[in-house]
């Protein structure tokens, strides 16, 4: 089957427990992994409120988005897919750095590697942990092989189990089928808005940010998170958490 029309794991993949959109759950991951303890998840409790928006440390280095499979989004989703080319970037010259789900239930993981792992982000990562283990190990990669190098990183396994386990709401099994799904924004090396999700074809540039603006901003939004609430009509089920500096 085309990974245009499906381009979910298939049932014999791998497959973990989905991540809670917990700010809390999601900061406490990264800082396992390898994150400084400067940076952390913050909710972003409205995407159109300056007042609401003004709660979060800036500049926001990435937005995370979780939204429902709707077929609106599906229609959208392979329409545009099916005008792309599966993505083969590799190396260091890439302005952003992408994996390809192959895991069931892991966009949370996947759009929380996206979000610590490109930008000023990257800068925040310990050198020799987890994460600075898998970027460097990723980076020279083409992508099928980014991914399985995911699925074969016992480390990144456990603290995700770890993680997802000690939400506020009871674990969902990993076999479980869940409709809601996680998609990263972050400014690139390019100074581009880049939309980050495993289950697309590649990374998409979805225009370009100035050196004030970030996801957050007013351009950054127009151009990514606020295009899912228009075609959606809003659905409540929406939710958004921003990685940023911490509150102390």
């Amino acid at each position: 089957m085309s990974t245009t029309t499906n381009p979910d794991p298939d049932a014999s993949a791998p497959a973990f427990i989905p991540l809670e959109a917990n700010p809390q759950l999601l900061t406490a991951l990264i800082h396992k992994l390898g994150v400084s303890p400067a940076l952390q998840f913050h909710d972003v409790y409205s995407l159109t409120e300056p007042e609401l928006l003004a709660f979060i440390p800036r500049p926001a280095l990435a937005l995370l988005l979780v939204f429902p499979v709707s077929a609106v989004y599906e229609s959208q989703r392979m329409a545009e897919d099916s005008l792309a080319d599966e993505y083969g970037g590799t190396g260091e010259g890439e302005p952003v750095l992408w994996w390809k789900q192959t895991i069931r239930n892991a966009c949370g993981l996947m759009g929380l590697l996206h979000a610590v792992s490109n930008g000023p982000a990257r800068e925040f990562i310990t050198e020799g942990s987890i994460l600075d283990d898998l970027i460097k190990k990723s980076i020279p990669l083409p992508p099928a092989q980014r991914s399985a190098l995911l699925e074969k990183t016992p480390a990144l396994a456990d603290a995700h189990k770890a993680a997802a386990t000690e939400g506020d709401t009871p674990a969902p099994d990993a076999q479980d089928d869940v409709d809601l799904h996680y998609v990263c924004f972050v400014k690139g090396k390019d100074g581009g808005l880049w939309e980050l999700d495993g289950r697309r074809k590649g990374p998409i540039r979805r225009g370009d940010l100035n050196k004030d603006e970030d996801v957050l901003s007013e351009k950054g939004l127009s151009l990514g998170a606020l295009k899912f609430l228009e075609r959606e009509g809003g659905d409540l089920r929406f939710s958004a958490v921003a990685l940023a500096g911490t509150l102390d």
